[in-house]
């Protein structure tokens, strides 16, 4: 991990809270201790031209941080790489963890019982 850039102000997050990569993204800003604005796009592609016209995308997840705009998962978590995590990064790792455990154990008895 390199050396941390001074935190930024203003980050916006352009997603869809049904987006997987979204959420990835979204956990990692929130691991990092940042502040973010969302914004929510359109489900469809052809509905993102707000999108498009600011980032020349209609791909999410776009973090856009003092108007660079950051494209994908993997150029986002990247840039996010090179931030200081702040104590407390892990705890919310392992939150998020043990949330996604407890809801697939959820799915998967409501599926046991749909199914028997």
């Amino acid at each position: 991990m390199s050396a941390s850039p001074q935190r930024p102000e203003g980050l916006e997050l352009w997603q869809a809270e049904w987006c997987p990569s979204s959420q990835r993204v979204r956990q990692r800003l929130t691991e990092l201790g940042l502040c973010f604005l969302t914004r929510q796009v359109s489900a469809e592609r052809e509905g993102r031209d707000e999108l498009q016209a600011l980032c020349e995308t209609r791909t999410i997840p776009v973090l856009v941080d003092g108007g660079k705009a950051i494209a994908g998962e993997e150029a986002i978590l990247a840039y996010l790489d090179t931030f200081q995590e702040p104590p407390g990064a892990q705890a919310h790792r392992e939150k998020a963890q043990k949330v996604k455990q407890k809801q697939l154990e959820e799915a998967c008895r409501k599926l046991d019982a749909a199914t028997h």
